[in-house]
């Protein structure tokens, strides 16, 4: 059931599905595969998930976290996972040395089995173990030498990049500035829908609809901290015509409503928005919140604003995508010291740069006006867009490790 514009974000959309790009370069198997168990003996079988690549069946428990695996190898391979604890469990493949992550599987359930997809450099590896009430467990070190193993470059032998997990409190300062950053939006907010409610109640609806476009545009720049709204976003942004918010005003500036009509409609969007103002400085967003909405920001944007559903008459999608894309960099700068290591920054910053361009070509062109070839190319720029903001969500995901 479709929800607020702003209320409509979906934990984890599209950043978990069958795999999840890792650093942009690799796959981490997180979900779906092979079900049922897995015996110690398997190695090297042909399961259905890979048949092509070499299978190591590993056993998962707080006992005997990593074993069966007796024959490492570098290269393309699938570790077959299998929980013999008796509780649900996240598994690590990791780095020792560093801690960095290299490969994981979630929740896996008692007696339950599920590929893990990785390529290994030369390098030590060693299974972790995460299981429900227990203390993290980290199996033998296993050593991998080559590069021997199918999928290996024949040039350097490089792997699955590893990353170091981050910690809540190394989202703290980029969460503590980015809430500094919105109360430092929100006084022109607040100010930019006073003059739209002024146009309003003075009866010069053409100039409310400039007003409105402005007011609109500042609300959406907001893009990392409509969680935080609460229900007042609902009222402020909710895809409604015929209720309160921008696009209830939307509705009425541009199908004739009467300026006597629509008072009251700018008057609580002002009201609301002020009291969003008051209440922002006893506010505590949520420091998980960063790396999600950095890519739900666009994907949202995609499902909602590209589609053109929530035009209610003012043609602006477009300008409110812009808007949606400078809310999307703000979270990146604030986050970007925690990426350098992590994921391909320059890929990501040549597609934020491809889609403002993109934008720019169409000069706001109503989603419904461009013909198959616009709307091919903004649909592939977007479509990038969102797969290379995708390993952003899942690097800044807050990881267990004791």
């Amino acid at each position: 059931m479709e929800q607020g514009s702003r209320g409509r974000y979906r934990a984890g959309v599209a950043v978990v599905a069958t795999a999840v790009a890792l650093a942009g370069l690799a796959a981490w198997e997180l979900s779906g595969g092979a079900q049922g168990s897995a015996s110690a003996g398997a190695a090297n079988s042909a399961p259905a998930d890979y048949p092509t690549l070499p299978h190591t069946a590993v056993q998962i428990s707080p006992s005997a976290c990593g074993a069966g695996w007796t024959r490492p190898t570098a290269g393309l391979q699938v570790f077959d996972v299998t929980d013999t604890g008796v509780s649900p469990t996240d598994v690590d493949l990791l780095e020792p040395a560093t801690g960095a992550v290299v490969a994981e599987v979630e929740g896996l359930a008692p007696n339950r089995s599920r590929p893990m997809l990785v390529r290994l450099a030369p390098g030590a590896y060693a299974f972790r173990c995460l299981q429900q009430d227990v203390d993290a467990v980290t199996g033998p070190t296993v050593a991998v030498k080559g590069p021997k193993g199918p999928g290996t470059s024949s040039e350097s032998g490089t792997g699955t990049p590893a990353v170091v997990p981050v910690t809540q409190q190394d989202l703290i300062p980029a969460t503590l500035a980015y809430q500094h950053w919105v109360a430092g939006q929100l006084p022109s907010l607040v100010g930019d829908v006073t003059a739209l409610e002024t146009a309003v109640s003075s009866g010069d609806l053409a100039g409310a609809r400039q007003r409105w476009l402005t007011a609109h545009l500042d609300y959406e720049r907001l893009g990392a901290a409509y969680g935080a709204f609460g229900d007042v976003d609902e009222e402020i942004n909710g895809p409604r015509q015929d209720s309160t918010g921008f696009h209830a005003l939307e509705y009425g500036l541009w199908h004739g409503a009467s300026a006597s009509s629509l008072a009251p409609v700018a008057a609580k969007l002002r009201s609301d928005v002020q009291g969003l103002q008051t209440s922002w400085a006893t506010v505590q967003l949520d420091p998980l919140v960063l790396g999600v909405r950095a890519h739900e920001i666009v994907e949202n944007a995609i499902e909602f604003e590209l589609s053109g559903r929530t035009d209610y008459g003012s043609d602006s999608n477009l300008q409110t995508v812009q808007a949606n894309l400078d809310g999307t960099a703000e979270v990146l700068a604030l986050v970007r010291p925690l990426l350098t290591s992590r994921v391909d920054l320059p890929s990501i910053d040549a597609a934020m740069a491809a889609a403002r361009s993109e934008l720019t070509t169409l000069d706001g062109a109503p989603p419904a006006s461009l013909s198959q070839l616009q709307r091919e190319r903004l649909n592939a720029v977007f479509g990038n867009l969102v797969e290379q903001l995708a390993p952003v969500a899942a690097v800044l995901d807050v990881r267990r490790t004791t």
